[in-house]
């Protein structure tokens, strides 16, 4: 049997990866089985171990897609030249943008769960929460001496964005009609504002 390209390779592999987001979004990422992510890709079980080597390693895979998005949320950011409030607002604009992706809503609900019981989880989750953190961090301390931003503790706020933006997503798994994410953002919007300088 000819070997597959590398291309070929990573091109399989995106597509558990998306049909794992498919499946999570209908059913929960904890009642999704492989065979589902077989069935939604059309590729085959000794495929998908070809792979990943289990469930938690898709679960792994997916949150290493959502970790990279966000850096390049953050790239494009620092890329387009804003500055204090206004790069702030855009992150958490964006960050608050996930919530309206049901998969994604479901999957980091399920995250949080499998934290509390799967080391290698909890371990990749908060190796990226505590990058983003510091970058936004560094944002944030940039945006103070500038002058743009009030003296804030720069870390509880960059924290704050965090669990802000987390907690508004498992708030929606458990009540998807509990709130509207346009007026969250327009709230979040407010409160950033107060801590430019005026």
């Amino acid at each position: 049997m000819p070997r597959l390209s590398a291309a070929t390779r990573d091109e399989r592999r995106q597509r558990f990866i998306q049909g794992a987001w498919r499946c999570a979004a209908r059913k929960g990422y904890r009642d999704t089985t492989i065979d589902d992510v077989c069935v939604e890709t059309g590729l085959s079980k000794g495929a998908f171990y070809g792979y990943f080597e289990s469930k938690q390693d898709l679960l792994l895979a997916l949150l290493e897609e959502e970790a990279a998005s966000i850096d390049r949320l953050m790239d494009e950011l620092e890329n387009a030249g804003l500055i204090g409030t206004d790069r702030l607002r855009r992150f958490a604009r964006g960050m608050l943008e996930r919530g309206e992706n049901s998969s994604q809503v479901q999957v980091t609900a399920d995250l949080w769960t499998a934290m509390t019981t799967e080391p290698a989880v909890r371990a990749a989750f908060v190796a990226s929460h505590r990058h983003r953190r510091e970058r936004l961090r560094s944002w944030i301390e940039g945006g103070i001496a500038a002058g743009e931003l009030s003296d804030i503790p720069a870390n509880a706020l960059a924290a704050l964005l965090l669990a802000l933006a987390d907690g508004l997503l498992l708030h929606g798994s458990l009540d998807p009609k509990g709130f509207r994410w346009s007026n969250i953002q327009r709230a979040v919007d407010i409160l950033l504002a107060s801590v430019g300088r005026r």
